[in-house]
C-alpha cells in the first residue's frame, strides 16, 4: 500500500499540488483505508492533476471506481484509497483533515 500512495503523492507533487496529506484510517470506521488531500492553484489544475492520475495510475493496473469532478472539489474513489484535490477556498470551508482526525480520535 505505501508504494502506491508513494506513486500518488509523488504525481501530484511533481505536478504542483500544494499541502498535500496523506490520512491513515486503516482500522477506524471509515469507508477507506486512506485518504490523499491536496489543494489545487485553480480549476483546469484540478482537471489536470485528474489526468495525469489517470495516465501515470491505470497502466500500473489501478482502478478508478467513482469520480466526482467540479471546478473546486474533485473526488476519486480507488476502492480503499479516496483522493480529494480541492480548491484552497473549499478546502479551508470543509475542513476535512479536521473531520478524519476526529473520526481518528474516536477509534
Amino acid at each position: 500500500m505505501n508504494k502506491r500512495l508513494e506513486t500518488i503523492k509523488a504525481i501530484l507533487d511533481d505536478k504542483k499540488a500544494e499541502n498535500i496529506e496523506v490520512i491513515d484510517l486503516t482500522n477506524k470506521e471509515y469507508i477507506v483505508d486512506y485518504v490523499v488531500i491536496a489543494t489545487t492553484l485553480n480549476p483546469k489544475h484540478g482537471f489536470a492533476l485528474l489526468n495525469y492520475l489517470k495516465n501515470d495510475l491505470k497502466p500500473l493496473g489501478e482502478e478508478f471506481l467513482r469520480v466526482d469532478d467540479d471546478e473546486n472539489w474533485t473526488i476519486i474513489d480507488m476502492g480503499d484509497i479516496f483522493i480529494h484535490l480541492m480548491s484552497e477556498k473549499y478546502r479551508e470551508k470543509y475542513t476535512i483533515e479536521e473531520f478524519l482526525s476526529e473520526l481518528e480520535a474516536k477509534a
